[in-house]
């Protein structure tokens, strides 16, 4: 499941915010350099053309845009430049989580922080890091709007020893402690998933084949958590929703006849809410229904609220097919 921050209450959200500089593992270099050279490669192997005037006519004049989109589809050699159309995709990639304080409070029982807990990501570990979007691109091309899913994962190093301040079974809590003495699981390995709804836009293109984008969007945090006190029988074991995300985007296209690989930086920050209902889950939206229902009847969960924020910086790529809307040539 899980976590990055400063924590709040239970009945708000938690607040951290990065400390330092972004370190950059060497797993994440290797995979990215690897993604850059693949999509070099294929870009030389392609053989389609689009001449270099064609793509400045088509950067002003929108009637050249319909002309090419008509012309590469007859001849099945030409690029297509960005116009209206729709676009399904999906992608790997890596994250890195910021560490962040979780806060585990049980009213009359217990009320803890542990500060500045690490998170693994372990995105070529099954479950894999993916996601899957749906694009659309209006006009000429130059804005859209996109519905985009992730599936990341924070899973706390439970031989990382922290710090903790607070009381623990009505006694004050120990100045440090390794993560594994108070947490049987803590994590998020099926998931830290989050679904948003983004709008974005293409900047002016690098050349006939290469086109950047950036976006921003909203959306929601559906964790699969995974939580049990090292003390306690029970876990909590069940997609939850966790409350809202945001993030940022900015991409490069490289644009074939029919589909585009992508290769793209996100920055995601969710807060955390997680209700510790001492459930074994089953699917997303029976999970979500008996959360909202237990909500709706004021029904405490009987392991108490964790609280914290993921801020993630996430290098993706992936490849998307494209279904180019009917254009009618000008008069």
């Amino acid at each position: 499941m899980i976590l990055s921050g400063e924590l709040g209450s239970a009945a708000g959200w938690a607040g951290a915010r990065p400390r330092g500089s972004i370190p950059i593992a060497g797993a994440v270099n290797r995979w990215c350099a690897a993604l850059a050279s693949c999509l070099l490669i294929l870009a030389g192997l392609t053989g389609f053309e689009w001449t270099e005037r064609e793509a400045g006519i088509a950067a002003y004049n929108p009637t050249a845009i319909t002309k090419g989109v008509q012309r590469g589809a007859a001849s099945g050699r030409h690029i297509v430049p960005p116009a209206r159309e729709t676009a399904v995709g999906a992608y790997s990639g890596a994250p890195y989580t910021y560490p962040s304080d979780v806060r585990f409070e049980k009213p009359g029982r217990s009320d803890f922080t542990l500060h500045d807990v690490q998170w693994l990501g372990k995105p070529f570990k099954s479950p894999i890091y993916y996601g899957v979007r749906v694009m659309r691109w209006f006009g000429s091309g130059s804005t859209g709007t996109m519905l985009d899913f992730t599936h990341s994962k924070t899973i706390s190093d439970r031989e990382q020893t922290v710090k903790l301040s607070g009381t623990v079974d009505g006694q004050p809590a120990p100045a440090e402690a390794k993560i594994d003495t108070m947490f049987r699981h803590l994590e998020a390995s099926h998931g830290h998933n989050m679904l948003t709804l983004n709008g974005l836009m293409r900047l002016p293109s690098l050349s006939a084949r290469v086109s950047p984008y950036i976006g921003i969007g909203a959306g929601v945090s559906l964790p699969h958590s995974e939580v049990q006190l090292r003390t306690d029988n029970s876990r909590t074991y069940e997609y939850q929703f966790a409350g809202p995300v945001t993030q940022v985007l900015a991409g490069l296209e490289l644009r074939l006849p029919q589909f585009s690989y992508f290769l793209e930086y996100k920055f995601s920050v969710a807060p955390y809410l997680m209700p510790l209902s001492h459930r074994e889950g089953t699917i997303l939206f029976a999970d979500l229904w008996r959360q909202a229902a237990a909500w709706w009847t004021g029904e405490p969960p009987p392991g108490g609220f964790l609280t914290t924020r993921l801020s993630s910086h996430q290098v993706i790529g992936g490849i998307a097919v494209r279904i180019a809307s009917p254009v009618t040539a000008a008069p």
